[in-house]
């Protein structure tokens, strides 16, 4: 996310603009490689404003972290929807979600900080939480489009078949995510992707044959 752009010498923000500037330098400074905790002193002198405006927009810096959340959890699930509605092959759609997931990683490296909880070690529990329901959400899904190919493949136990690839599918996610944040975005996540999810979603292949 590019850095924040200089604004007219004392104009005034348009209503909700403030607030997207404060979220996108927020994410601009968890960008940078080896990154310390933020703090809202940092986060005023990027913006060049003072901490009581900040909090005039957000109540806590936890709210602004839960606006970043927001945004991740708005872009992946839209495009996950989209991907579920257009994808009937179950296989194929498995591929596509983890491939859509790591993309939006790599090209959000700050976003990455946070859905691999880097970013939130020092923060408040709940945002933790948060990010943690946004992966039980997104294996839910995953299991989901599993069972169904489980169940046309005629599988004996097509729940805890389709739990379990759902599971190791999700855990290969939230690893590359990990190793892109704590590699200071060195090792991206794409890397060899094809030859990984080869691997990764070998048991998931046959299911739709």
């Amino acid at each position: 996310m590019s850095d924040i752009g200089e604004i007219s010498p004392r104009k005034r923000p348009k209503p909700g603009e403030r607030r997207v500037q404060i979220l996108q330098a927020l994410a601009s400074m968890l960008e940078q490689p080896g990154a310390e905790r933020i703090t809202t002193s940092g986060l005023a002198a990027k913006l060049d404003v003072s901490e009581a405006a900040l909090y005039r927009h957000f109540a806590s810096k936890a709210q602004m972290f839960e606006g970043l959340i927001e945004f991740i959890e708005q872009s992946v699930f839209t495009l996950v929807n989209q991907i579920i509605e257009r994808e009937t092959v179950h296989a194929v759609r498995v591929r596509k979600l983890v491939t859509m997931v790591l993309q939006f990683a790599e090209k959000n490296p700050g976003m990455t900080r946070v859905m691999a909880g880097d970013a939130l070690v020092f923060e408040n529990e709940r945002l933790q939480d948060r990010m943690n329901q946004f992966f039980d959400k997104l294996e839910s899904t995953l299991k989901q489009s599993l069972r169904e190919a489980a169940v046309l493949d005629n599988a004996a136990t097509p729940t805890v078949d389709a739990q379990v690839r759902a599971s190791v599918v999700t855990a290969f996610m939230i690893g590359r995510l990990q190793r892109f944040s704590r590699s200071g975005f060195k090792r991206l996540p794409t890397e060899h992707l094809e030859a990984s999810m080869a691997l990764v979603l070998t048991a998931v292949e046959p299911l739709d044959v």
